[in-house]
């Protein structure tokens, strides 16, 4: 994760709860889970993001069928505070801080066929069917946690601007997963299922993201990579983070690469992603089976064409005889139908 000059990591037990809400109308608190069956072919992802001062949570469900199909429900139930997070039918329990969690989910998923229709969300919502699911997971940490507060060096939170922010914490830890998910009836039991979470709390507005692209895999218990690349809107040079799990230990990422080839939407088809620590270099292939974008734009926007849109993708992952699936996701500024990385790249 980016550190601002002078400041340093905070992490607590205590982190893995909701915290008080600072005085900023943009406050959001969020929780995050992937899990993913290799041997099935079905994986998920789960995110509740509270934002107690705007009296609504931002609930999201995706489930990823072997046939093709993804199974996707995004809804802003109300809430009247941050004690909890559950909202919209999920729920996310802290079982042991930092070891154990649980989610939980009952309810519908809108069952499509072409996952790309989401990008037209109010015209996918009324061509294709609801049908019931439900989920039960248990996510079982196998490495260290990554990230915490952001503090000065005297351990003081720091200011930020909301009108820019993303978060004053963060955290991230890969993940083994068991339990099972149901969609329209079909039933898939997980038992060494992979998977990554994050969570993060403080100011945020979607659209202040620029560009990153996050390749979060976990390939077995023992082996897993974190790769994160953040273009810098101040330009200079990329932000790059990331940790490659080796038995148990997290190796720090010094530097990174990720080339994406795209369809003629700009959706990443498939990649390569080269990763250096300390202690070796790592590169990784991957190839994207389903893809669902999502985009957010800002109110009172002048620029239709001008939006964040994030690609949610499951991909099949490849690094040194091993394979995986894990998420892809890249998130853009969209400027006349354009990722701002690509035309950021090809300005260089």
């Amino acid at each position: 994760m980016y550190m601002p000059p002078n400041t340093r990591l905070r992490l607590d037990p205590q982190d893995e709860y909701t915290h008080t809400p600072e005085a900023v109308s943009n406050y959001n608190e969020s929780m995050y889970f992937n899990a993913f069956d290799t041997a099935s072919g079905v994986g998920a992802w789960m995110r509740i993001g509270n934002r107690p001062h705007e009296g609504h949570a931002e609930m999201t469900c995706c489930v990823y069928l072997p046939d093709g199909r993804v199974g996707f429900m995004f809804a802003r139930p109300a809430i009247s505070g941050n004690a909890e997070m559950a909202a919209g039918g999920m729920r996310f329990e802290v079982l042991e801080p930092f070891k154990r969690l649980r989610v939980t989910y009952d309810g519908e998923l809108l069952l499509m066929t072409d996952p790309h229709a989401m990008a037209n969300p109010s015209a996918a919502f009324k061509a294709y069917p609801k049908r019931p699911a439900s989920l039960a997971l248990v996510f079982e940490g196998v490495s260290p946690m990554h990230g915490g507060e952001i503090v000065d060096l005297n351990g003081q939170p720091i200011e930020l601007d909301p009108e820019h922010a993303v978060y004053r914490g963060h955290t991230e830890q890969h993940m083994a997963v068991s339990g099972h998910i149901t969609v329209d009836g079909q039933r898939f039991d997980m038992t060494q299922g992979t998977g990554y979470r994050d969570k993060s709390w403080g100011p945020r507005h979607w659209h202040s993201f620029y560009w990153y692209k996050w390749l979060p895999v976990a390939f077995s218990r023992d082996f897993g990579v974190l790769l994160s690349i953040k273009g810098n809107p101040e330009g200079g040079p990329n932000r790059i983070s990331g940790n490659v799990l080796r038995g148990g230990v997290y190796e720090p990422v010094l530097d990174g690469r990720i080339d994406a080839e795209y369809d003629d939407s700009w959706y990443p088809r498939r990649f390569s992603a080269w990763v250096k620590t300390a202690q070796r270099e790592y590169t990784l292939q991957g190839r994207v089976l389903a893809t669902v974008p999502l985009r957010h734009q800002r109110k009172g926007s002048a620029d239709p064409t001008r939006y964040t849109r994030i690609t949610e993708s499951m991909s099949e992952y490849t690094c040194e005889g091993h394979t995986a699936l894990g998420m892809t996701e890249f998130c853009d500024v969209m400027q006349g139908g354009v990722p701002i990385s690509v035309s950021a790249q090809e300005a260089a």
